[in-house]
């Protein structure tokens, strides 16, 4: 009798078998994307990093699964969220526009792969060993965020040539962006004549702060240090930048289109759709290793002129000639 169940319990098992494999070829793989933005102004980024997968052959829900988690420039919430997504196993993270998002992920993993895009110099975050061959578990694309610091504090001293006295506005929050605005500005502002004042802000009721305490040092105009909260605070600063007369730079096109006086930096939109491209080839079986780290190309100069009439900002001919988009 005992022979006899033995036997149906095999070939019950046995049976079974061919469902258990099925069922285990067919778990979509499973993609995590950590955003330091919110869900509200991400939309149209989100569009394109699903655009980026659909290129490679991964639609979402038929062929991959999104994990979205939105910091809205909460840094804090990192190490929960790594703990938990590292300890699941998930397939490939995602971490567009988020240097604290990229290196949490990388020194909590040696396996997964991540797929980062970061304003800062890759190399020198420690996340990959070199641009063309990354040798680690994380690869993605450099957008120049704080390496065109200087360039921006350029274009603003010939926008606003009686400006000296320049608040500059950082996240110590996001730590490594903060320190890499601060030395470059600090190395490039004495030899354009520039007094620099800082001001540090991580929340909303702090930029209100910060705006107020700004307002209040006679500071001639403001630089926004490039930073994902920062962006998608576009409208707060805009309300806040008009009425306490302060022209001021950011580095997303959406603080110009928001009313902010200029914007200079590179297309996030393209970040976050090549980023998508390089998710979608790690799970065809490519390795972050061996995929070169991308940069950026294309730069975009962005003139608010409403901003200018409202604040009394002469804009000069020649400037809004360079600039590849003037706001009416």
């Amino acid at each position: 009798m005992q022979r006899r169940a033995i036997v149906r319990f095999l070939g019950g098992a046995l049976l079974a078998w061919p469902s258990v494999l099925r069922a285990q070829s067919t778990r979509l793989p499973v993609v995590v994307l950590i955003s330091a933005r919110d869900a509200e102004t991400s939309v149209d980024l989100n569009a394109e990093f699903r655009k980026g997968l659909r290129q490679t052959g991964f639609a979402e829900g038929k062929d991959v699964v999104i994990e979205y988690h939105w910091l809205d420039g909460h840094y804090e919430r990192l190490p929960t969220i790594i703990d938990d997504i590292v300890r699941r196993g998930v397939d490939v993270i995602a971490t567009p526009g988020n240097s604290p998002g990229a290196l949490a992920a990388k020194a909590a993993t040696e396996t997964i792969p991540i797929v980062f895009g970061v304003g800062d110099d890759p190399v020198a975050l420690g996340l990959v060993k070199s641009l063309a061959q990354p040798r680690t578990n994380a690869t993605g694309i450099n957008f120049f965020a704080s390496e065109i610091n200087t360039k921006r504090l350029g274009l603003m001293h010939e926008l606003l040539p009686k400006a000296v006295r320049l608040a500059v506005l950082v996240n110590p929050a996001n730590r490594y962006t903060t320190e890499a605005t601060s030395n470059a500005l600090k190395e490039a502002a004495p030899g354009l004549g520039l007094e620099l004042l800082f001001f540090n802000a991580s929340t909303v009721a702090e930029i209100d702060a910060a705006f107020a305490t700004i307002s209040n040092s006679n500071a001639d105009a403001l630089f926004v240090s490039p930073d994902a909260f920062f962006v998608n605070r576009s409208k707060q600063f805009a309300e806040l930048a008009i009425p306490n007369r302060l022209p001021a730079s950011a580095f997303a096109s959406e603080n110009a289109e928001a009313g902010l006086l200029m914007s200079y930096g590179t297309n996030l939109a393209d970040m976050f759709r090549q980023i998508g491209v390089y998710c979608g080839s790690i799970l065809k079986g490519a390795k972050p290793a061996e995929l070169p780290v991308l940069q950026s190309t294309k730069f975009e100069f962005v003139i608010n002129l409403q901003a200018a009439r409202l604040l009394g900002v002469d804009i000069p001919p020649t400037m809004l000639a360079r600039a590849d988009a003037v706001i009416e």
